[in-house]
């Protein structure tokens, strides 16, 4: 999955070219390309599908010019997770009704390849033998409240556990409680069903989504598909898959998975997984002079110097034509910023 806007790293994520495209970590590779190079031990090539917003069909193609046009499916709408993963679903059956998904988004930082490469085959061995909707928890280690949480029940087999509950984004208070109880794990958005399963699980938890693609059935994969969801997908719910199928179906199940997952999506979590120098500052591939400043991340374009005395725990982005100063504490409102932006100067800054 590759459509997102990123508004919470304005002003470097634009909706001209978003966060899953930028080389955010200094590798020399983009998020999306790291996802890519990442699940190629698993699936192979010829199989990896990137379903992205129409506008980013020529950076798809730069950054992985090897993956046949066939497998970039080109949203001409923004419609959530749920519309988006229905769509690949019903291309891939397609293709191979018996086919089995993993869904990846395309913006996660993972630092453990092996760990991940070892969850995602048991995963596949798991719904290719259960009739079972798979997501990923991954282990928590402090009480985030930018996460979705998913409460394990009952041990199914292995490191997989029947889901008891879900709960989005909690109050710090409950998060300390859900870290406490060793009963709650960080929801990855990570993915794993057969084509079939998700297919029938959508008819049955969200008719809604699942009938803009049902009249389609035996366009998909063929010369008529483009037209179809040009005309159809636009017409779909905006929802996410949790909310249209996940909370509401009944075999949903959790791997319970520990390989260094952070979905990297603030300004923090970038802060919290890069190096820091000896007053914790972080610098992206700028030059800064810091006096008596600690916590603080910098990330600037060009050559200008940046020279700050007596900043705590603050995001300091330019990249010319903008510049944004936050505490780390409000990097929520940056949402809020971008609209506001929009509101006072159009789309010139965005």
């Amino acid at each position: 999955m590759c459509g997102g806007v990123g508004s919470r790293f304005w002003p470097y994520s634009r909706e001209s070219k978003p966060k899953q495209f930028l080389d955010f970590l200094g590798t020399g590779r983009s998020l999306l390309q790291m996802s890519y190079d990442r699940i190629l031990p698993i699936v192979r090539p010829e199989n990896v599908m990137v379903v992205t917003n129409a506008q980013y069909a020529p950076l798809i193609r730069e950054q992985l010019p090897e993956l046949p046009e066939a497998n970039i499916l080109l949203e001409p709408a923004r419609r959530n997770t749920a519309p988006c993963i229905a769509w690949a679903a019903y291309h891939i059956s397609a293709i191979d009704p018996e086919a089995s998904i993993i869904v990846a988004p395309s913006d996660h930082l993972i630092t453990n390849d092996t760990l991940f490469q070892q969850a995602i085959t048991d995963g596949f061995d798991f719904v290719e033998t259960h009739d079972a909707l798979l997501t990923l928890g991954i282990s928590p280690t402090r009480p985030e409240t930018g996460y979705g949480y998913i409460q394990v029940g009952q041990k199914a087999e292995g490191d997989i556990y029947h889901v008891k509950t879900f709960t989005e984004k909690p109050k710090l208070e409950i998060a300390k409680v859900f870290l406490e109880s060793g009963e709650f794990f960080w929801n990855s958005g990570i993915f794993l069903w057969s084509a079939k399963t998700i297919i029938r699980e959508l008819k049955t938890n969200a008719p809604d989504v699942a009938s803009c693609f049902e009249k389609g059935v035996g366009l998909f994969a063929t010369p008529e598909e483009k037209k179809f969801i040009d005309e159809n997908f636009p017409g779909c719910m905006g929802i996410s898959i949790d909310f249209a199928v996940m909370e509401k179906a009944k075999n949903v199940y959790v791997e319970c998975v520990s390989f260094g997952w952070n979905d990297l999506g603030t300004w923090s979590a970038l802060y919290d997984n890069s190096p820091k120098n000896s007053d914790s500052n972080v610098t992206q591939n700028c030059n800064v002079l810091a006096y008596n400043s600690t916590g603080n991340i910098f990330a600037v374009r060009g050559e200008k110097l940046i020279v700050v005395d007596g900043l705590t725990d603050y995001i300091v982005a330019d990249t010319g034509d903008v510049l944004l100063v936050c505490p780390k504490a409000e990097e929520q409102r940056i949402k809020q910023m971008v609209n506001d932006t929009r509101l006072a100067f159009g789309d010139k800054y965005l």
